[in-house]
């Protein structure tokens, strides 16, 4: 199916995004597989499968995209193979060739943009919107974050799980079955790589176990 970009303008969207706040996920979802078809794709971090199982309700077989920077946890993996063994999906592995010296210990403060960003920049060609599992209450940095935007790509950016709560997720989860990261039993609510992931510590935001607090954010979704 070919599809050519919608004339939505900035202040479309912010529009969209506004009429979009009191709307269920699955409408907002269904949005945005009506306007872009083939050419939208899903991306996951599989600490659950909450996106991908609200997505393949609305369009079976679409694209999911998990980013392997190869220093994943052993369970991280065995969600995303737990993830495509459930789901009706395509599942797109993407991943940047690794240096000699890795990036985590060669670059540490541009680890994320050299593999993860780099590598969500290649799953993004030819695309004209990406959806992610983005939450407001996530960190105070999301705060603020709309339903659908423009990214710097100039990609539309959905995020259909935007108002939700931990409880709407686990209410979510429940009544689903949907698969979840083991790991997030042990704590780690906020699950990246293995150098810079700690359990979140009691009372703090779901992600102040990423890079041991210094920051929250790894460039994927700062526009």
């Amino acid at each position: 199916m070919t599809f050519t970009m919608p004339p939505l303008t900035d202040d479309d969207l912010t529009c969209l995004s506004a009429s979009f706040e009191d709307q269920p996920a699955e409408s907002v979802v269904a949005w945005a597989v009506d306007c872009f078809g083939d050419r939208l794709c899903v991306t996951t971090s599989m600490t659950d499968g909450v996106l991908v199982d609200l997505a393949t309700r609305v369009k079976p077989g679409i694209e999911v995209v998990f980013i392997d920077t190869g220093l994943h946890f052993e369970e991280t993996l065995e969600t995303a193979e737990t993830v495509r063994r459930r789901y009706p999906i395509e599942l797109h592995v993407s991943r940047v060739d690794e240096p000699r010296v890795p990036f985590h210990l060669s670059d540490p403060v541009n680890c994320c943009s050299a593999a993860k960003v780099a590598a969500l920049d290649r799953a993004l060609a030819g695309k004209l919107a990406w959806m992610s599992g983005l939450r407001r209450d996530d960190a105070p940095s999301r705060a603020d974050a709309p339903i659908v935007s423009r990214d710097a790509r100039g990609l539309v950016k959905v995020n259909p799980l935007a108002t939700w709560t931990d409880g709407d997720v686990a209410d979510y989860v429940a009544r689903h079955d949907v698969p979840v990261n083991p790991l997030v039993a042990e704590g780690y609510l906020s699950i990246g790589c293995r150098p810079c992931t700690r359990p979140t510590l009691e009372g703090a935001g779901t992600r102040s176990g990423r890079w041991d607090g210094v920051r929250t954010e790894c460039g994927l979704h700062l526009d």
